[in-house]
C-alpha cells in the first residue's frame, strides 16, 4: 500500500526516532523487564527458603520436647546457617538457649542469644533476646555485661519487662536503692493488665526498706 505524502513524513520521523533513541528504549524495557523478573525470583526464593525452615524447625520442636538438647543444638545451627534470613532462626536460637540455659549451659546458651542481637535482623526477636541474655549474665554472675545488653532504646509497650530485668541485676549486686528505682518504673510503665505488673511489685515489697523510712 503506497503512503501518502503525510504518513511518509510521520514514517520518516518515527524512523529517525527510533535510530536516536531506540537503543536506549530497548535497554530500558530489558532493565525493567530483569527487574520484575529478578523481584519474582526473589520472592519465590524467600517462600522456599520460609517453607524449607519450617520443616526444620518442626524437628526442632520435637527435639525440644524430647528434650534431646544435642539434636536441638544441631538443628538450630542448620536453620541459622541455611535460613538465617528467616524469622525461624532467630526463633530457633531463642528456643535453643532456653533449653541450654535450663540444661545448665549457660555460654552455650548466650552464643544462640548474641547471634539473634548480630545476626537476625529482627528488631523485635532481638529485644527479647537482650533481655534473655541479660538473665544468662546474671546467672553468671557478669552484671556489667548484663546491665549493658539492656542498654537500648525499647519501645514503651516493652519497657516493662527491659526495667524489671534490670532491677534484677542491680539487686544482685546490692544496690538496693537503684533496683527499687528501676523495679518503680518498671511498674509505672506497666498498665494494670500487663503480666508483669503483680510480679514487679512482689519485687518492691521483697526489697528492704528504704533508708530514713
Amino acid at each position: 500500500m503506497a503512503y501518502d505524502l503525510e504518513e511518509q513524513e510521520q514514517l520518516a520521523e518515527l524512523k529517525a526516532w527510533w535510530q536516536k533513541y531506540g537503543n536506549l528504549l530497548l535497554t530500558a524495557v530489558t532493565v525493567v523487564l530483569l527487574g520484575f523478573a529478578g523481584y519474582n525470583g526473589w520472592r519465590w526464593y524467600e517462600r522456599d527458603q520460609a517453607k524449607s525452615a519450617a520443616g526444620v524447625y518442626g524437628q526442632l520442636e520435637q527435639a525440644i520436647v524430647a528434650r534431646d538438647t544435642a539434636k536441638v543444638q544441631t538443628l538450630a545451627a542448620t536453620i541459622q546457617e541455611h535460613y538465617g534470613r528467616t524469622s525461624y532462626a532467630a526463633i530457633a536460637a531463642l528456643q535453643a538457649a532456653k533449653l541450654s540455659a535450663e540444661m545448665g549451659d549457660l555460654p552455650k546458651a548466650a552464643e544462640r542469644l548474641r547471634w539473634v542481637i548480630d545476626k537476625s535482623g529482627h528488631d523485635e526477636l532481638t529485644m527479647i533476646a537482650r533481655v534473655r541474655l541479660a538473665g544468662v549474665l546474671l546467672d553468671e554472675k557478669k552484671y556489667d555485661q548484663a546491665l549493658q545488653a539492656l542498654s537500648f532504646e525499647a519501645p514503651a509497650s516493652y519497657l516493662p519487662t527491659v526495667l524489671d530485668r534490670r532491677g534484677d541485676v542491680l539487686v544482685a549486686q546490692n544496690k538496693t536503692e537503684e533496683a527499687r528505682a528501676a523495679y518503680k518504673d518498671a511498674r509505672a510503665k506497666a498498665d494494670a493488665q500487663h503480666p508483669l505488673r503483680a510480679i514487679i511489685q512482689l519485687k518492691l515489697d521483697a526489697l528492704p526498706p528504704a533508708a530514713g523510712s
